[in-house]
């Protein structure tokens, strides 16, 4: 017998709330126990799957280490959703975070346009958005949002450190200018990239002239066009801003063709990150110029060790860069909490926020990663690497070596 339609509408939207639990990953304290609840989003699936697992583990590493520490810090209840990569899915799951549960702070995001989006609701609803993991510049130029801080680095400060290490580590005979060709995703992360390069070889004094200029869609199956006119069209340098998946397709793809014996390729944002390095294993080539966010064999420092071993324990893998985006995400809110503390306005944790210094697994001896107040983006130290074989950390096959340092501006605060 058929159910009377109000009982279908019941049992539908009761189905739909065991799904939406279903789905959520809670971490830390139960939320009746919590000093704060935090609401974050990552992709669990798809190409961009590993991220949001790797991010799981690392606030997991985030709450031992604050349990570790002789001061108490604040009781936190985070809860994880499944952004799908989609912008309504997670403008819809912010609301909910914190409209439904009282989340303050939201952390996390992977794509920048999505995090564009969680910007402006984090922002009408008055809770502070922690970026964790996308990169574009946009958020974090005038007028910057109250509500809106970053742990990893920015477009800007990759490409700061990529136009150094041209300047450093690619003399050209005959002062002829640099030859530069560019390949990235068409979206606000490969076009904000694109424009960052550019102004900073130019301030950094860098002749260059370019060659040709590509925008291949994200999650693209097929580089082989792409990939032909790269090599028809030799330039000294090709600036591959693909991440992630479509990275790792690309070179597979790229390795059956000339491409890596004709020219210089470098990645200086996400290519040198871990998940790239296993996923290709021998079919990484040799001497490319990559960088990422967070690396597992640098700096070799007893925290660093520490978190990617501990990580290791927990998951049976060695941690992608969005493992410590999450990790530095967590403890940001938890010392931001500390020091302003938990009934602190909303001005008081914005305080708190811009003269945060956060110590990291990535902060070389001597250096302590720290807010800008005025861009809310942490400056942090910027290592670029050429793909060596190593099997120190297998599945990868290489690993970087030959390290670039580069650190933020010489009036930047730092502390042992």
């Amino acid at each position: 017998m058929a159910l009377p339609r109000f009982l279908s509408a019941v049992l539908l939207s009761l189905l739909l709330v065991c799904a939406r639990v279903e789905a959520r990953v809670t971490l830390g304290v139960p939320a009746a126990q919590a000093d704060v609840q935090v609401g974050c989003l990552f992709p669990l699936d798809g190409r961009g799957g590993l991220y949001g697992k790797d991010s799981l583990v690392g606030i997991r590493l985030a709450l031992e280490w604050l349990e570790q520490q002789e001061t108490p810090y604040p009781s936190l209840h985070i809860m994880v959703e499944d952004s799908r990569s989609r912008v309504s899915r997670a403008v819809r799951l912010v609301r909910g975070f914190v409209r439904e549960d009282n989340a303050r702070f939201l952390c996390g995001v992977v794509n920048s346009a999505i995090a564009w989006a969680v910007s402006q609701v984090a922002e009408s609803e008055r809770a502070f958005f922690i970026g964790t993991d996308h990169a574009s510049t946009r958020l974090t130029e005038a007028p910057v949002s109250p509500y809106y801080f970053r742990v990893n680095n920015n477009i800007h400060q990759s490409m700061t450190a990529a136009a150094a290490y041209i300047r450093d580590r690619f003399p050209l005979p005959d002062n002829r200018p640099l030859r530069l060709s560019y390949l990235g995703p068409d979206y606000d992360y490969g076009y904000r990239m694109w424009r960052d390069f550019r102004d900073a070889l130019t301030d950094q004094g860098v002749d260059f002239e370019i060659v040709t200029v590509l925008w291949p869609r994200l999650y693209e199956p097929n580089y082989a066009p792409y990939i032909h006119a790269l090599t028809e069209q030799p330039a000294d340098l090709v600036v591959n801003a693909l991440w992630g998946g479509d990275l790792v397709a690309f070179v597979q793809q790229a390795n059956q063709t000339p491409l890596f014996h004709r020219t210089r390729v470098a990645n200086f944002d996400t290519g040198g990150n871990y998940e790239v390095l296993a996923a290709l294993g021998e079919n990484m080539p040799s001497g490319l110029i990559l960088s990422a966010r967070h690396h597992n064999n640098w700096p070799q420092t007893a925290y660093n060790r520490w978190f990617v071993q501990r990580f290791h324990e927990l998951s049976g893998r060695y941690p992608s860069y969005a493992a410590e985006g999450a990790y530095a995400g967590i403890l940001a809110i938890a010392e931001a909490i500390q020091t302003a503390g938990t009934d602190a306005s909303d001005a008081d944790v914005q305080r708190a926020l811009e003269h945060l210094q956060l110590k990291l697994p990535e902060d070389p001896p001597g250096f302590t990663s720290f807010m800008d107040p005025d861009t809310h983006q942490l400056q942090q130290v910027i290592s670029i690497g050429t793909s060596t074989a190593d099997d120190g950390l297998p599945p990868a096959s290489k690993l970087l070596n030959d390290w670039y340092i580069h650190y933020p501006p010489s009036n930047s605060p730092t502390s042992d």
